[in-house]
């Protein structure tokens, strides 16, 4: 027999932790330290026309809760170089680079992809360092023998 499942929707408002400019999550304690459960909030966010929420599944019940973020939810974590260059980002989800969607503000670099922003974090942005050039007051990458100039907004 099917037993239909219950939906749970936390707010905004109501959610006890959220994610800092530098992908950290925290709560009223300080932030997380445990990395198995770092982990898995990062895993588990997910975005509606509502915002990013964590997306929990158990046996009859799905539970949402929207977070607040600081910047962004979406954060560059790693960086594949094969054939083309992909990011890791912190929700274990890969995105191709595309240089011409670069942008820099108050010294941190960005993505757009879409109307989502992912931020460069430090091992992300180490990784992606060789790449980078600046040059009269201007950011560049080097991708495929083709340099790219990366506004800053």
């Amino acid at each position: 027999m099917n037993k239909k499942r219950t939906e749970i929707v936390i707010p905004k408002d109501q959610a006890v932790f959220w994610l800092d400019k530098n992908g950290r999550w925290h709560n009223e304690h300080g932030e997380f330290q445990h990395k198995k459960i770092i982990d898995y909030f990062h895993a588990s966010i997910h975005k509606d026309k509502n915002g990013y929420f964590l997306f929990q599944k158990s046996e009859n019940i799905n539970e949402k809760v929207y977070f607040h973020y600081e910047d962004t939810a979406l954060f560059a974590v790693d960086l594949i170089e094969e054939k083309d260059i992909t990011l890791m980002l912190n929700t274990k989800k890969q995105v191709k680079l595309k240089p011409k969607n670069l942008w820099v503000r108050d010294d941190s670099l960005y993505m757009q992809t879409g109307e989502e922003n992912i931020k460069f974090i430090e091992r992300g942005l180490m990784k992606i360092s060789d790449l980078l050039e600046f040059t009269n007051e201007q950011y560049f990458i080097k991708v495929k023998d083709r340099r790219y100039r990366i506004p800053q907004k």
